[in-house]
């Protein structure tokens, strides 16, 4: 397969994968997250310092990666236990201009001039080329769809959309919301990790600014457009803005006025997203359409 499309594939794939653990925070629990790239980031600079600086492999430095950005996720999940909606969405957006700044101005993270020479995964002694971390980052989406399936097929995925619909109603139904959102921002900041360390090794340099604010806009308009809380929605929505950048190459200094647009668009016309809801567009009701045509 051609490098040019292994390249763009592979960052899609990433994409979806952050857009799946944010899907679990904002689609399955109901907790706005505007702050969702900062984990990104962690997961990233974690599985970076472990590698140049500790000097483990990809496969030791990657479960403590995924150690630090569940706790980290654990201890930022506590303020929306508090605050809810506008509120909690301003709190997330304060935390991923933190962890932003905290990037960018500690020396021991490289500072501004972020972190290089990361080095390349190895499988069985083997570098992965390019064809083959398409491969692993292919492997890793699978395992998250999967690990996504089973939570929102386990109670404490169906006490996270009880809470997502009504906190009231399934606190009296013995529900624990707090049980529910903490779980969900933990599984949601952990994938957030995976997909910062495939970033980190695949790129081999990080800088805080590939984790700021646009970032987390682009995960959301991700989720929004796929289908907030479905399960297809974040591979179908990264699929989509992730190949429009490459159809429009003209336009792609104006990739995230594109997204805002989107976003804005879809959360106007199509809450649901290409896979959710009932607008006469959603890919639902198309195919329900077709059906009843034939």
């Amino acid at each position: 397969m051609d490098s040019y499309i292994l390249n763009v594939g592979t960052q899609i794939i990433i994409q979806a994968i952050a857009a799946y653990g944010l899907n679990v925070i904002v689609g399955n629990a109901g907790q706005i997250s505007l702050g969702h790239a900062a984990f990104v980031g962690i997961g990233a600079y974690s599985s970076a310092m472990l590698t140049t600086v500790g000097g483990l492999t990809f496969w030791q430095s990657l479960p403590i990666a995924l150690l630090i950005t569940g706790v980290i996720g654990l201890l930022c999940g506590l303020p929306s236990l508090r605050v809810k909606e506008d509120f909690l969405a301003i709190t997330t957006i304060g935390i991923n201009f933190i962890v932003v700044a905290v990037f960018q101005y500690t020396p021991f993270l490289g500072g501004a001039l972020g972190i290089g020479g990361i080095p390349s995964v190895r499988f069985f002694g083997e570098r992965l080329k390019t064809g083959g971390y398409f491969a692993l980052c292919v492997a890793a989406l699978v395992v998250v769809m999967a690990v996504c399936l089973f939570f929102r097929r386990s109670w404490t995925g169906l006490s996270c959309f009880a809470v997502r619909e009504d906190e009231t109603a399934a606190s009296s139904m013995g529900v624990s919301p707090v049980r529910a959102k903490l779980t969900a921002f933990v599984l949601g900041t952990v994938i957030a990790g995976l997909a910062g360390a495939l970033y980190a090794h695949y790129m081999k340099f990080i800088s805080a600014d590939s984790f700021s604010f646009p970032f987390s806009v682009t995960l959301l308009s991700i989720v929004v457009a796929g289908g907030l809380g479905t399960f297809w929605g974040p591979l179908l929505g990264a699929v989509v803005l992730g190949i429009l950048p490459e159809l429009f190459r003209p336009l792609v200094d104006y990739r995230m006025f594109l997204y805002a647009a989107i976003l804005l668009l879809m959360i106007r016309f199509m809450p649901g997203g290409l896979l959710g809801g009932s607008t006469m567009l959603s890919i639902k009701n198309l195919l329900k359409h077709k059906k009843e045509g034939a």
